[in-house]
């Protein structure tokens, strides 16, 4: 009994503590609840936010939460931050957070948060920083945002927000960063963001943008850095760009333009320019450029003439790109000459695959110097042999400039410490703070000659010593420049390896909050994790330093009432604690449920059923438009007219609930005109549902068999080739991580109205191996065997090793098939065998398809020595993706201009031929053409993947 009553004692005690806590609350009473609903829409696995259960949030330092220092006119404290970077939470962002009205900083970067943006953020008059990159959010933009009226950063990119840039936007009078790169945002660029004053920063890479350029962001006064590449822009770059003359770095690459090369020569400081992978024409302007510029990448364009005398004496250049244009002339040596390298510069050169005859002057380079001339006419001449290599990338990976040495330290440091390698102090064993940190937009292609001025630069803006910072970067795609920064503590006196909590804290608020100035040369950056170990771990990721303001008499009468509410709240206590586990209980459920949802969306927009049936007139068998393994696609319309193909699984099909998220997960981050475009899925009512952009010309596989009138010509092949080869090249080395395909096949590679080739079906799609714990990228995924038949990369087949250079064999695969029509297996032939056959017996030609037509024959050897190149089996043996590309895109400039520039012709939905210049001048009709061997006779093949007819 009397153990009884003293548990009755210590249950009646913790609940006046517990009354204590709650009435003690000094955060305004409207911010405490919002919080509370915050932390319920977060996912929280690593139990991160544990803390925020307990008290008040600003004075029991609620993990994330930062208060000001002193209550405001109210009397109550109010929450001036909530900074939760890379806490592994998902959920998604409640509109609670509109309540919050006095805060200034959201941060919840490098987290997988799913949703939409609420449009509630927009009720935050005093918010400087809206900080959401790095998750996995959908849905459009709130045009809201745009009337916040102190907003100083704006940062949404790598998430999957979709839809058009508000026009509201124009509004962000204080705005100086935009950073909205790697998502999905389409339409045009709105004119109106020209009236923004003070902006600095626009990157809007890697998204779908379209439209022409605005001439309008010309008048933008402050404009440094303009970061458009990856859109899908109509036109030419407006000439009025060459008077931004504030501008530092214009990258427009891979952007669809056309026309010529604008006047940059008035842009005194302009240190960066990449408009390559477009379709610019006409000779390269004779400007002179800025001294400062490091780099000119002009490359895969359709560029004549020579190369400008301007490109001489410019003393800071590191790369000047030029391969894959058709310029002529000879290469001016005193673009090197004259100039002096210290021992960190280089200047690479590529003009491959010109028309260059040679290099006016001197033939002796500089060892800091690369030259590339493979694929120009030079290369015929001896003394330029040495000239015809590809050139060794600039890429350097993990690479630091070691400081003092501690070879001879003879005592290991305890784990978590490390010696300070460029401490005075020999063998100074401290505890370092980890962050990962990156350049969003340098002004530089290598950055080993900036190296020292960039420690300079982060050690002024940190405030500490130049010793105290060892940094190791790797470029990766974009390109940015990720860092992997180590700060120690200064060596003052023997013991003083630590930093104290208020130096950690600041540290990390000079990051957090953007107060280390930008620069011009290495642009804005952005932290990815400030990383605390033992023995700074309890310092927390960012506690509060508020205080309550509370008065020990209000403390003292809320101890009285406490006590006198503690017998009725001991008669119901059983009740609470009953009450507690339930909700318990059913906070957990929920977060299970929602975590299975978070699961399958990644960040696409979730249709639902009934906007299928009613896309598809309730799946009407006159919309069906092919058929495979998994079940049926129909074309559908939605309400607002847009077009689309719907892949709806059968039950017990092929298609599993792994290669349905797999092909969700893929195509949601992957942005590149020979992909094909998912625009969101179906998952309810016991259906799985993939949505994608039509492709009014069904597979490629349609159209070599019999079920369009009209053939290919050879040019149009040749181009559905490059294209289907550039989408590959695309996931290999572009996406990130690298991403291995895995059944690419003539059914795989739709065609959009205009004919242009969009690999297909990512079910199979496996992720590229990473890099080790040592920086070792293993050259293969070890994976069971799936595929299709024909298409398998033999090795692949025999060894379960999953490498780049099985989608090269399965491409190669493909080529064949365009070249002679046939299927991969035909009556038990397989067509690598068979053509093999044709090409050793100088019989090539007996087995090229009839239906093609006039062909010119130089240029058709040449892409069947490439096929059977890419099917070797072995896979050393094979050329890569790049090589691919690279020798696709010679054929094609091979080509006679009426074959490769006026035969290709539109084939409508009905198959009717639009227009066409079928010119045969300079081909030859090969009268070898065997007519046993035409698409009427093959055994019919796989029907379309997910694409409509």
């Amino acid at each position: 009994m009397l153990e009884l009553r003293f548990l009755w004692f210590k249950l009646v005690w913790v609940m006046i503590l517990w009354l204590v806590a709650v009435d003690c609350q000094s955060t305004h009473p409207t911010e405490v609840t919002a919080l509370r609903l915050i932390r319920e829409s977060f996912i929280d696995p690593e139990n991160s936010l544990t803390n925020w259960r307990r008290g008040d949030p600003c004075v029991s330092n609620w993990t994330g939460v930062l208060c000001f220092n002193t209550t405001r006119d109210d009397n109550y404290l109010h929450v001036r931050e909530l900074q939760l970077l890379n806490l592994n939470l998902s959920g998604t962002l409640s509109p609670a957070l509109g309540r919050l009205s006095y805060m200034e900083i959201l941060d919840v970067m490098w987290n997988q948060i799913t949703g939409s943006i609420p449009k509630e953020i927009g009720e935050l008059t005093n918010l400087r920083l809206l900080l959401l990159n790095g998750n996995e959010l959908t849905g459009s933009l709130p045009e809201e945002i745009g009337y916040l009226p102190n907003l100083d950063r704006i940062q949404i990119d790598q998430n999957h927000i979709s839809g058009p840039i508000p026009k509201s936007f124009a509004n962000l009078n204080k705005t100086m960063h935009f950073h909205m790169n790697n998502n999905s945002l389409s339409g045009p660029i709105p004119s109106e963001l020209s009236k923004l004053p003070l902006l600095v920063h626009l990157l809007l890479d890697n998204n779908n943008l379209s439209g022409p350029l605005p001439p309008e962001l010309s008048e933008l006064p402050q404009l440094l850095i303009l970061q458009l590449d990856n859109n899908h822009f109509d036109g030419v770059i407006p000439p009025s760009y060459g008077n931004m003359f504030q501008l530092l770095k214009l990258s427009l690459r891979n952007c669809t333009l056309q026309g010529p090369i604008p006047d940059l020569s008035r842009i005194p400081k302009l240190a960066y320019i990449d408009l390559s992978n477009n379709n610019l024409n006409g000779s390269i302007p004779d400007m002179k450029l800025s001294d400062d510029i490091t780099t000119i990448d002009l490359s895969r364009n359709q560029l004549t003439g020579s190369i400008p005398p301007s490109f001489s004496g410019l003393p800071n250049l590191q790369r000047l790109s030029l391969f894959n244009n058709s310029l002529n002339g000879s290469v001016p040596s005193n673009i090197w000459q004259n100039r002096t390298f210290n021992a960190t510069e280089q200047l690479t050169l590529d003009m491959q695959n010109n028309n260059i005859s040679g290099v006016s002057g001197s033939l002796i380079l500089p060892p800091n110097v690369t030259l590339s001339l493979q694929g120009n006419p030079a290369c015929s001449d001896a003394s330029m042999t040495g000239f015809c290599q590809s050139p060794i990338a600039l890429v350097s990976h993990l690479q630091s400039i070691p400081s003092n040495s501690t070879e001879n330290c003879q005592v290991s440091c305890p784990p978590n410490y490390e010696y300070a390698p460029g401490s005075p102090a020999p063998c100074f064993c401290a505890a370092p703070l980890l962050i990962g940190y990156r350049l969003k937009s340098p002004g530089f292609s290598d950055f080993l000659a900036y190296f020292y001025s960039f420690e300079v630069y982060l050690t002024s803006g940190l405030k500490i010593k130049h010793f105290q910072l060892d940094l190791t970067h790797e470029w990766e795609k974009g390109p940015r420049l990720r860092m992997h920064l180590k700060i120690f503590p200064e060596y003052t006196v023997p013991g003083s390896n630590l930093f104290n909590e208020s130096e950690v804290l600041r540290i990390r608020s000079l990051f957090t909050q953007w107060e280390i100035p930008d620069s011009e040369i290495f642009g804005p950056y952005e932290l990815l994790n400030f990383t605390l170990l033992d023995p700074y771990r309890d310092i927390g990721p960012t506690p509060s330093s508020s205080s309550s303001g509370i008065s020990k008499g209000a403390v003292a009468g809320i101890v009285i009432g406490a006590v006198f509410g503690a017998v009725l709240l001991s008669a119901f206590s059983s009740l609470y604690i009953l009450k507690l586990h339930r909700k318990k209980y059913s906070a957990v459920s929920k977060r299970r449920r929602v975590s299975m949802a978070s699961l399958k969306i990644e960040g696409v927009k979730s249709f639902t059923y009934e906007e299928m049936k009613r896309a598809t007139n309730n799946f009407d068998v006159g919309n069906e438009v092919g058929q495979g393994g998994y079940g049926k696609v129909y074309k559908g319309v939605f309400t607002n007219r847009t077009v689309v193909a719907i892949k709806r699984a059968e039950e017990g099909s092929l298609q599993g609930e792994k290669e349905f998220l797999t092909e969700i997960q893929l195509l949601s981050r992957l942005h590149h005109r020979n992909l094909v475009s998912l625009l969101g899925f179906c998952d309810e009512e016991g259906e799985q549902m993939l949505v994608y952009e039509f492709m009014s010309n069904g597979t490629l596989r349609d159209h070599l068999s019999e079920k369009y009138k009209e053939s290919l010509s050879f040019a149009m092949r040749v181009r559905i080739a490059l294209g289907s080869a550039k989408g590959i090249l695309y996931l290999h080395s572009e996406a990130d991580p690298p991403i291995f395909h895995r059944d690419i096949k003539a059914t795989n590679i739709l065609l959009d109205s205009q004919l242009v080739a969009k690999v297909a079906d990512f079910g199979l799609s496996r992720l590229a191996p990473v890099a080790d714990m040592e920086g070792v990228v293993p050259g293969h995924v070890s994976t069971v065997v799936k595929g299709t038949p024909g298409y398998l990369d033999p090795e692949y087949f025999l060894t379960h090793k999953l490498t780049d250079k099985s989608d090269v064999y399965s491409l190669g695969v493909v080529f064949l098939e365009l070249l002679t029509g046939m299927h991969p297996i035909t009556h038990g032939k397989n067509i690598v065998r068979e053509v093999n056959i044709a090409y050793r017996s100088g019989m090539i030609f007996s087995v090229i398809d009839a239906k093609m037509g006039s062909y010119p024959s130089e240029c058709v050897e040449k892409f069947v020595t490439l096929a059977l190149k890419c099917c070797q089996e072995d896979t050393d043996e094979r050329p890569s993706m790049a090589e691919v590309v690279r020798e696709l895109e010679n054929i094609w400039h091979m080509m006679p201009e009426s074959e490769s520039r006026t035969s290709d012709y539109i084939v409508t939905e009905s198959g009717k031929n639009v227009s066409s210049d079928q010119s045969s001048s300079s081909t030859t009709k090969n009268p070898y053409v065997s007519s046993d061997i035409s698409g009427s006779d093959l055994v019919s093949g796989v029907v379309p993947s997910i694409a409509p007819r």
